[in-house]
């Protein structure tokens, strides 16, 4: 199917060296056809996110096979890179609720062909639960974090550990916590140094700047 609404940029991991992903919600059926079929005939690696569970079927029952799905994190990808052998990322949520972020995350990073170690439900309301973690944490070279509500997490890493440290704000919480933007606010005014944040919910972009720190690092 050729579609005038499509044009695919295979060329932008030579010049970034992020590929190109498509993000999904919005999107026709004819449009995620079209991208399916492309990568289909040209055999092209891709990353879909923010891909509903109908959006999927839709594709699988058009092309069967051709995705890798997960509904939590709502992504999917065809031929990922190989698995590394070394595990340098850490993927920290500060609840439970945060796990679909920090899915969208941690896939993000497996279709790059990174590893990464996941740790969940670790917040600040429980401050042990993340200090007895620390002695793993502290081997990463990236930490991405992903809390809601105050988003206190990731400015509590930032007094303990060294790494790299990526944070993501979710959209989870009460009333005043405003759909994320008090996590994103709070995020920014954080007084430990250093902190990168990302926006509201995005488990991909900060999987995106761990690539691109771990890409520099490799040079």
């Amino acid at each position: 199917m050729t579609n005038k609404e499509i044009n695919l940029d295979f060329d932008r991991e030579n010049r970034t060296g992020l590929a190109e992903a498509i993000f999904c919600s919005g999107k026709s059926f004819s449009q995620l056809q079209a991208i399916s079929e492309r990568i289909r005939d040209d055999d092209k690696p891709m990353l879909f996110t923010q891909l509903s569970e109908d959006q999927f079927k839709s594709i699988e029952e058009s092309i069967p096979g051709l995705l890798q799905y997960d509904s939590v994190s709502k992504t999917a990808y065809h031929k990922p890179a190989p698995m590394k052998a070394d595990e340098r990322i850490a993927v920290v949520t500060g609840g439970s609720s945060d796990v679909p972020v920090a899915r969208e995350a941690s896939r993000t990073l497996g279709y790059y062909g990174y590893r990464s170690l996941e740790i969940d439900d670790v917040g600040v309301a429980g401050l042990w639960r993340i200090t007895n973690r620390l002695e793993e944490l502290r081997e990463k070279q990236i930490i991405i974090c992903i809390a809601g509500m105050d988003a206190a997490l990731p400015t509590v890493l930032g007094g303990l550990v060294s790494a790299v440290l990526i944070a993501v704000p979710t959209s989870i919480g009460y009333g005043m916590a405003k759909e994320g933007e008090t996590a994103l606010r709070s995020l920014l005014v954080s007084c430990a140094p250093g902190i990168t944040v990302v926006n509201i919910n995005n488990g991909f972009g900060a999987a995106c700047a761990a690539i691109r720190v771990l890409n520099q690092i490799q040079r």
